[in-house]
């Protein structure tokens, strides 16, 4: 079985954390969201793995190489990003037999990759309760009869959850005509399977589609909630870590920091003198968290610095931020609500009461600065010294 997984797109609802960085190289835990994706893959039997690259590709090659972890990986380049289908035609010269299509921004249930391979063809699906924005799936005893996109009225409460294995006759069906979204969508080229052959709907018990900054909050969540203690970096005696906590090699803890895991502290990361690191919690690689600062369930990506009594919480930083000394992030709102995050010009729930602030590389804030909940700091913002910062910027 071959893997094309797809890798091309910018993710733009994730905006600005994606501005330089391909949405599926974002880090959840201890790699990017697309390894989780090609991990489950190489674990379920894949013998190559195609990576569909558009969007700053090279970052793509760079991590994945001519092979990830003994198998063998191709590239394929979609030039433009014209739909899910475009995407899969585009690796069409590097198949040879049947083959897996699998999203690399969405985490999945590895035990339900495995049993999507071993069912070809299949897809998987999961029970939602609310199908009406998803592609629903019809079946009838155990056999996938009818997809519908987005029906007002579902027949279903089982949705499309995007990964597919499929037969190797359906590499000539991958030419299909533009949808109403003017795009080429791979569920006709799972209606043309359906037509064709008994397609097995396998049920996963988790997946996250991961599209907006607080859906890579909730990926780093599930997947920190999975680590194994291991201290193998340089942590004081005078420290106190609690939980399922991950120092790797080469990264610093310093005396009266108190650690509550699940918390991954990345190869070069610093936790300074008394500070506090809670949550659900990556330290990215050559990230740091100054003296007496707080960090609770929160993505620190590589090279981002939370300066001294600072508090962050709730939130997504990109690379290289700097948090200035004093800038507290608030992450709640005072009349319970749920926290509002702007995508692509539209305020809409994030559906978490705890939501805090989402910095693109290289956003910088002022000491004492104070940040509202569900604030956007786009690429290079800057707030001044003892800023209230209430407005996107």
């Amino acid at each position: 079985m071959q893997a094309v997984v797809l890798t091309a797109g910018e993710g733009t609802r994730i905006r600005p954390l994606s501005a330089a960085l391909p949405k599926p190289m974002l880090p959840v835990a201890d790699r990017p969201l697309a390894a989780h994706t090609v991990d489950a893959a190489v674990d379920a039997g894949a013998d190559e793995i195609v990576l569909v690259v558009g969007y700053e590709a090279e970052t793509v090659r760079d991590y994945f190489g001519s092979a990830y972890r003994g198998v063998p990986v191709s590239y394929a380049v979609q030039t433009e990003q014209a739909g899910t289908a475009h995407a899969v035609d585009t690796a069409r010269k590097h198949l040879d037999g049947p083959f897996a299509v699998l999203n690399g921004d969405n985490l999945y249930d590895p035990a339900a990759i495995d049993r999507l391979f071993d069912s070809c063809p299949a897809v998987c699906a999961v029970e939602v309760d609310d199908p009406r924005n998803y592609g629903v799936l019809s079946t009838d005893d155990g056999t996938v009869v009818d997809i519908v996109e987005k029906p007002a009225d579902p027949p279903t409460n089982l949705a499309n959850a995007g990964a597919y294995a499929f037969p190797e006759a359906a590499q000539q069906w991958l030419e299909v005509p533009e949808s109403d979204r003017g795009e080429h969508e791979i569920t006709d080229v799972l209606a043309s399977v359906v037509d064709q052959y008994a397609v097995t709907p396998v049920t996963l018990e988790r997946w996250l589609d991961v599209g907006r900054p607080w859906e890579l909050l909730e990926a780093n969540e599930w997947k920190l909630a999975a680590l194994d203690r291991r201290i193998d970096g340089d942590v004081s005696d005078s420290a106190h870590l609690s939980g399922d906590i991950v120092v790797e090699s080469g990264a610093t803890v310093k005396s009266g920091a108190v650690i509550e895991g699940p918390v991954l502290i990345r190869s070069g990361a610093t936790v300074g003198p008394n500070a506090s690191v809670r949550g659900a919690t990556l330290i990215g690689e050559e990230a740091s968290v100054g003296n007496g600062a707080e960090v609770k369930n929160s993505v620190l990506s590589g090279g981002t610095s939370v300066e001294h009594l600072s508090s962050v919480r709730d939130s997504v930083l990109g690379r290289n931020v700097t948090i200035g000394a004093g800038t507290n992030v608030a992450n709640c709102r005072h009349d319970g609500a749920d926290v509002e995050f702007t995508v692509k010009g539209e305020g809409i729930s994030t559906e978490r009461q705890t939501f805090g602030v989402v910095a693109g590389d290289d956003a910088k804030t002022g000491t004492n600065t104070s940040l509202t909940p569900g604030l956007k700091l786009t690429t290079g913002a800057t707030t001044r010294p003892g800023e209230t910062v209430e407005q996107d910027r």
